[in-house]
């Protein structure tokens, strides 16, 4: 089986569930507020108030993390620093929960049953929720430029030429997965290489069990495990348009009660990137915590202040989120079509 048809199978299986859930979202109206599971961790900023009043709202912020509370970033910084829910107590905002995911698919399942309210991840799983019905829109590009680190074991395959034949493990409906299929379509790769779904906690012991020839870490994980020694034989940077965004969404539900949200959360997190930028070393030092007291050097390599844009949309990011969208459509991996403008909500 070749690694095409292992990619639109399991996009195939994924857009069926995403059409099936906002089915009986939309015919039973449902808002489940149930948990994530109970190892997830919750972290919140929480100035006092009763939730249950109908002008309260204890917004809940879906992110993806394996290591971290607090999603790394202006959204994280600006809770840390007290200055999150205050800035959205004219909303009547009594509480922000920010809320780690292991991975795209499972943030936009959250999103569908109502668990979320909003969602910051890979600009790949956000299009392919939105082509399959998601009710989300666009606030901003947290990040753009983001990096994957195609990482081999140590005593395999020094070149991409050599992945020929070997199966690779990835992340399915994330951004480095679009990485690697895209490096795979430009390599001519795609009908000669098995890609198979492994989670990215699992992923470097299946590097190092050999069940795997080579993996796509993102950011964190790709740079730590460089510096213990494992190769990497590619990068997402090296390759014009194969980087990714980052992506916050709003569900179209509580846009509709709250629709001043957008513009209130990008000013926040404008004000927060700013100190960010007068303050990157203290930054740093924070991401390094946040990430599993890594290195600082590492987390300086993940999350260059560069990384963050000043405005919600740039030039840049939009081509390649528009970059991004087209290959998944001609890979037919968006079960419909839609226009990057109409998903955006207009800066004011």
């Amino acid at each position: 089986m070749n690694s095409q048809v292992v990619e639109c199978g399991f996009f195939h299986r994924l857009l069926v569930s995403f059409t099936t859930v906002a089915l009986l979202f939309t015919l039973t109206g449902c808002t489940s507020q149930q948990s994530q599971s109970s190892n997830s961790a919750v972290a919140s900023s929480n100035t006092g108030g009763n939730s249950g009043e109908s002008k309260t709202l204890v917004l809940k912020v879906g992110f993806i993390s394996s290591e971290s509370k607090l999603p790394i970033g202006p959204e994280g910084w600006a809770l840390q620093k007290g200055t999150l829910t205050p800035g959205l107590k004219s909303l009547g905002v009594t509480e922000v929960k920010f809320i780690p995911f292991v991975g795209g698919p499972a943030l936009n399942e959250a999103l569908v049953s109502g668990q979320l309210d909003m969602g910051l991840y890979g600009d790949t799983p956000a299009l392919v929720g939105k082509a399959a019905g998601l009710p989300t829109r666009l606030i901003n590009q947290t990040r753009v430029g983001q990096n994957a680190w195609l990482i081999t074991n140590k005593n395999g395959a020094r070149s991409i030429a050599q992945l020929k034949g070997t199966k690779i493990g990835v992340a399915k409906g994330t951004y480095p997965h679009r990485y690697l299929m895209g490096l795979l379509d430009k390599e001519g790769l795609t009908k000669d290489v098995k890609v198979v779904q492994i989670p990215s906690a699992d992923a470097r012991a299946a590097l190092e069990r050999g069940d795997i020839s080579a993996y796509p870490f993102a950011t964190g994980a790709g740079p730590t495990l460089v510096s213990q020694g494992f190769p990497v034989i590619d990068q997402a940077k090296d390759h014009q348009g194969l980087v990714g965004t980052g992506v916050s969404v709003v569900t179209e539900n509580i846009l509709a009660r709250h629709p001043e949200l957008p513009q209130k959360w990008n000013q926040i997190r404008l004000e927060a990137l700013q100190d960010i930028k007068a303050n990157p070393e203290a930054f740093y030092q924070f991401a390094a915590q946040a990430s599993g007291n890594v290195p600082l050097a590492i987390a300086k390599e993940s999350y260059p202040v560069e990384l963050y844009p000043t405005e919600p949309f740039t030039p840049e990011g939009l081509q390649l989120l528009n970059s991004t969208k087209q290959f998944l459509a001609r890979q037919k991996l968006l079960k419909s079509d839609f226009e990057i403008k109409d998903w955006q909500i207009p800066n004011p």
